[in-house]
């Protein structure tokens, strides 16, 4: 069983197609979340920034996927609401690096959680193992 497939599981999903739509601030690491979320033969190595939205659709043993990554910036955040209603579950993306933007992110969350919609949160960017040990320098 793959990981899209336990996900289903853990959100209650039993259909054989599920609608999951991808959100999060611009530059969260949505479209690299859901690319690893993708069998193997599946992924892509070039990863560019989702504007508007893309749709994703690919198969795992049990189920089908339809995921709508939804651009995280300003602009587009007001559409989401409009994409509840078709998606089955939302998985919110969190960039752990980017604590400037992390209290947007949290009121973004909020906002959310008043729909019945069931919601995963996955961190992205999480640097901490790369830099223990490490100093950065800056030359002035």
């Amino acid at each position: 069983m793959g990981l899209f497939d336990k996900l289903a599981g853990w959100l209650g999903l039993k259909k054989k197609e599920v609608h999951v739509l991808c959100l999060g601030l611009d530059n969260s690491g949505k479209t690299t979340i859901i690319n690893k979320l993708k069998p193997s033969n599946a992924q892509t190595q070039d990863i560019v920034p989702t504007i508007g939205f893309s749709i994703e659709k690919f198969k795992t043993s049990s189920l089908s996927f339809t995921v709508f990554d939804m651009s995280g910036q300003g602009k587009y955040r007001d559409l989401w609401e409009h994409y509840y209603k078709d998606g089955q579950a939302i998985i919110f993306v969190i960039d752990s690096s980017d604590k400037l933007r992390m209290v947007v992110a949290k009121e973004e969350l909020d906002t959310l959680l008043n729909h019945p919609v069931p919601v995963m949160l996955l961190k992205e960017k999480d640097y901490k193992k790369v830099w223990i040990g490490s100093k950065i320098r800056c030359k002035q």
